[in-house]
This record gives C-alpha cells, sequence and structure tokens, in this order.
C-alpha cells in the first residue's frame, strides 16, 4: 500500500477522531482507511491509536507522530499547489470554531464567499461558547472574543466589541431606565456564566468601583439564550455589542448605562503554532479577518449615537 496514502489516512483519522468519520472526509470506505493506518503501524512498529468500541484516540507516540508529520503532508500539498499555479486559491479541509452567537452572526455569513472564492476547500464551522481546546478538537483556526492567553498558539486580533448593557424597548416601558449603575438593584438582570463571575458587571459607578453586583430570574451558559430573553422584554444584559448589532440599530433593543459601561472585548483569530502554515489557513485567515472586521464596522457605524437612544423608550 502507498507510504503517503497510509500516512494521509492515519492524519484523517486522529483529527476526524474515528475511522468512519474520516472515510466521509476523505471519500474513501471505512475498510480501506482502517486497512492503511494498520499497514502503517505494522511498518513502524507502534500502535498511534487507541481503539474501543466507542471511539479512537491517539496515543502519545501518535501525537508525537501527527505533528511530526502533518507539517510535511501540508507542505507538500502547497507545494502540488505552486506547480499547478493554484496559489490563488485554498484547498482541503478546515475546521473553524467561534462562539455560537458570533458565529451565527459574524462568521457564518460570510463562509458562502469565502467557499465560492476557494471551490476546493472544505469548511467544518464548529460554533460553541465554550472554550475549544485547538489540539485535542483538531481546530485550525478559533475566532476568539477577549483576553487569549493559549500556549503554543499564534493571536491575530483584527477589531474590537464594546461591552454593552442593553434592554429592550418593552422592558424600559414597564421598568423604567436606570441611571447610574446603582439602579440595577431593581432591574432583573439575566447573567450569562461564561463569565469568570456572571453576578458582577464590568461597570464603573459613581464611587470607582469597577465592577456592580446584579442579580436576576435568568442565567445561562449561552449567550444565545440571555439575547433572546432580552429582545423578549425579559430582562437587562450585558453582552458584546457584536452580538446585538442589528438590533440596536433597529431600534429593537437600546443601551443604557454607556457612560459607565466602558470595556470592550478583542476580536481575534488563533491558531496552533507551527513550522509550516498551510495555504489555505493563511488565505482563510486574511480573508476572515477583512470580511468580519468590514462587517463588524459597517454594522458598527448604522447605530445611533448613545444620546439620541436613551430617552423614553417609544
Amino acid at each position: 500500500m502507498d507510504r503517503l496514502f497510509e500516512l494521509n489516512a492515519f492524519i484523517a483519522v486522529a483529527e476526524a477522531g474515528g475511522f468512519s468519520a474520516a472515510a466521509r472526509h476523505t471519500g474513501t470506505s471505512q475498510p480501506v482507511i482502517s486497512k492503511a493506518v494498520a499497514a502503517l503501524e505494522k511498518r513502524l512498529g507502534v500502535s498511534l491509536l487507541n481503539r474501543s468500541t466507542r471511539k479512537v484516540s491517539v496515543t502519545d507516540q501518535g501525537r508525537r507522530y501527527y505533528e511530526r508529520m502533518r507539517p510535511l503532508v501540508e507542505a507538500m500539498e502547497e507545494a502540488e499547489s505552486e506547480a499547478t499555479s493554484r496559489l490563488n486559491q485554498a484547498s482541503g479541509l478546515l475546521r473553524i470554531s467561534a462562539p455560537a452567537t458570533f458565529g451565527r452572526l459574524h462568521v457564518l455569513p460570510v463562509i458562502p464567499e469565502l467557499l465560492l472564492r476557494n471551490p476546493g476547500l472544505e469548511i467544518d464551522l464548529i460554533l460553541a461558547d465554550d472554550m475549544r481546546n485547538m489540539v485535542e478538537d483538531g481546530i485550525d483556526l478559533a475566532v476568539r472574543i477577549g483576553a487569549t492567553n493559549e500556549r503554543d498558539a499564534v493571536v491575530r486580533r483584527f477589531a474590537v466589541t464594546p461591552i454593552v448593557c442593553a434592554g429592550s424597548q418593552s422592558y424600559f416601558r414597564r421598568h423604567g431606565i436606570p441611571k447610574s449603575p446603582a439602579d440595577l438593584a431593581h432591574h432583573n438582570c439575566l447573567l450569562f456564566r461564561g463569565q469568570r463571575d456572571s453576578s458582577s458587571w464590568p461597570l464603573r459607578d459613581l464611587n470607582g468601583r469597577d465592577h456592580i453586583v446584579v442579580s436576576g430570574n435568568l442565567s445561562s451558559n449561552s449567550i444565545e439564550t440571555i439575547r433572546a430573553a432580552v429582545l423578549s422584554g425579559v430582562g437587562i444584559g450585558m453582552m458584546t455589542q457584536a452580538s446585538l448589532m442589528g438590533e440596536l440599530s433597529d431600534r429593537e433593543v437600546i443601551t443604557v448605562l454607556e457612560e459607565f459601561a466602558t470595556a470592550v472585548r478583542d476580536v481575534s483569530l488563533v491558531w496552533p503554532k507551527r513550522h509550516h502554515v498551510p495555504a489555505r489557513l493563511r488565505l482563510a485567515t486574511d480573508f476572515l479577518a477583512d470580511a468580519i472586521g468590514r462587517r463588524l464596522a459597517d454594522r458598527t457605524s448604522k447605530i445611533q449615537p448613545p444620546e439620541s437612544r436613551t430617552g423614553s423608550p417609544r
């Protein structure tokens, strides 16, 4: 059996997390993939994979082998692209992760253009609010909101988004608009548990305190849940402006306490450090930074200034 095919089969299984998934990604049958990996292990004399009836995982030796061989395979793929003058396009599988709400609103809408420009590219888009481990989950590129301190990773910050305190017009008609952070004690504040302390909001009050303790009848580990509750008039939420841009520009939701909410969050693209960065990762990173950055800037310009939105809701 061809040694390169064996290697590619192993890489596919390691990245997909199983033989069946690897077969689907490569367009090959599961028995062929299994036979190729077994042949590679026999030739090397080591076990690269732990097999069980429920899942397949990479052994320590398999992880080291993968980390050494994956860049070589990527270099070969790029050399072939260069030889056939296809460096202006990306090809191959790219796993991208993003926070669920931000990904739905700002990443997913630009993916079709990326695929149209690069017909050979395959995107596996993972939307989740929990922080994914890029190496363990086989993620090539991650969109991160907020500070990033991941080891062995490259961080490209391309935008910032303010943290806003917001509620719907209907909620403020019923309960009034808070004029200071202290007023939040009399409001239903919706808590996103993705924060380190969800009940402590980054608001600088008149006494110089940087955080205000709030409470409410709804908390969730999903920003999508908090967003939906804000839109439904349940209470006030604190989240990034990027999570509410359409509603803010359409006046469905208004922000409050702008002079006290001064925190911002970086928007970054993060990928694992490696000796060789494949062309598809470079091209996708440049495209997403430009497309998402322009999208955020365009939506921000359409949001009315705070002083025109903090009066009595209509």
